[in-house]
């Protein structure tokens, strides 16, 4: 917990950058929802989803952008390539886990200010669906949460790779590109041809943002969404596991890059 707290003071001091972000993820937001509520008034409802629901997609997926480090997050590579890491494995408590609370302090934060304020201003303009139930919201958090930790799951592998590359900004790269898409940030699973939008449900990414979203929407219900929880903890436990062994494979042969 103190470390969260301590990652969530952190980004707090950047004030300017997250007025930009809240800024840049409003405009997006309506620019989104304008194109998708535009193809529901040609196509009508799309996979059981209408115009409202999508609008409310769109900024609920705004909203978990920079909670889950959609844009590339890549601070645990930079330090192995600048040496910093030798310092961070040096501390008397688990790297993995202490990168975990980070991320954690980090997208509470994130949600708070620059995640909420978008959806308000979306459904000032906008008509979104907000949800009434209390059971609605706490099944939403519960899956946000989980989203938040299978973000990390998906990055810290990503990041890792820097123990054995020069330079791993390509890989992370790569990896938040396949992110952004295949979690639903661009475009809504459910818009999606109906062989690639069950291929693309099966994976880790749409547990990131696509699945807590259309949660927040009361479409996930009953043991549907209790398969929600279980494909997110699955793929939590799985990617966790793989980073594990990255990093101890990494322990076994350190070679720092630049100093």
């Amino acid at each position: 917990m103190a470390i969260a707290r301590r990652a969530f003071r952190r980004f707090s001091a950047y004030r300017g950058a997250t007025f930009a972000g809240v800024v840049t993820n409003t405009m997006f937001g309506f620019v989104y929802a304008a194109v998708f509520v535009a193809a529901h008034a040609v196509a009508g409802d799309i996979g059981g989803f209408d115009a409202v629901d999508t609008a409310t997609y769109v900024f609920g997926a705004q909203a978990f952008l920079a909670m889950t480090g959609a844009h590339g997050d890549r601070e645990i590579a930079e330090r192995i390539r600048t040496g910093e890491i030798a310092s961070d494995l040096y501390r008397p408590v688990d790297f993995q886990l202490w990168w975990l609370s980070h991320d954690m302090g980090k997208a509470a934060y994130q949600a708070i200010f620059r995640g909420i304020p978008p959806f308000v201003v979306g459904a000032i303009v906008l008509d979104l669906r907000i949800p009434t139930s209390p059971g609605t919201w706490l099944a939403f958090l519960l899956a946000a949460g989980l989203g938040v930790v299978l973000a990390f799951g998906v990055r810290f592998p990503a990041n890792l790779a820097a123990f054995w590359m020069l330079d791993a900004r390509g890989v992370v790269a790569l990896t938040a590109l396949a992110q952004v898409f295949l979690a639903g940030h661009i475009v809504p699973l459910y818009f999606m041809p109906d062989g690639l939008e069950r291929v693309v449900r099966l994976l880790p990414f749409a547990g990131i943002t696509a699945l807590p979203v259309e949660t927040l929407l009361g479409a996930h219900r009953g043991l549907d969404l209790a398969g929600v929880y279980a494909l997110q903890l699955g793929w939590i436990v799985v990617l966790l596991a793989a980073g594990r062994s990255l990093l101890t494979a990494a322990q076994h042969k350190l070679v720092v890059h630049g100093g």
